[in-house]
C-alpha cells in the first residue's frame, strides 16, 4: 500500500497539521516507510504465539466483590437537613 500526496493532505487535514506543499513530498516518504514497516510486521508467523498484556508474567490483582455502605455513611448524610436511616430526605415535589 503506498500514499499520495493527496492522501497525504487529507490525513495532514484530519490531524489538523498545517502541511506546505513542500513539506508534502517529504510526509508522503515518510508514511510510506512507515507502512512498508507494519507490511513487514504483518510477514511474522505469530501462530503459535499466546496474546499477552505484559513482558512479564503477572496475575491482576482483584478486590473482594463486596457490597458495603462505604463505612462512612454518617459523614456522607451528615450535612443534609433532613435523613433517615442513612439516606436523604426530600420534599415531595409530584402530586
Amino acid at each position: 500500500m503506498s500514499v499520495d500526496q493527496s492522501t497525504v493532505r487529507k490525513i495532514a487535514r484530519l490531524a489538523r497539521i498545517a502541511v506546505t506543499d513542500a513539506e508534502v513530498p517529504h510526509l508522503q516518504g515518510e508514511l510510506n516507510a512507515m507502512l512498508a514497516f507494519v507490511e513487514q510486521l504483518n510477514e511474522v508467523d505469530v501462530s503459535g504465539v499466546e496474546p499477552m498484556t505484559s513482558v512479564t508474567p503477572m496475575v491482576m490483582k482483584k478486590r473482594v466483590d463486596e457490597v458495603t455502605d462505604g463505612y462512612y455513611a454518617e459523614r456522607i448524610v451528615g450535612n443534609a437537613p433532613l435523613t433517615e436511616d442513612h439516606f436523604f430526605l426530600v420534599p415531595k415535589v409530584v402530586e
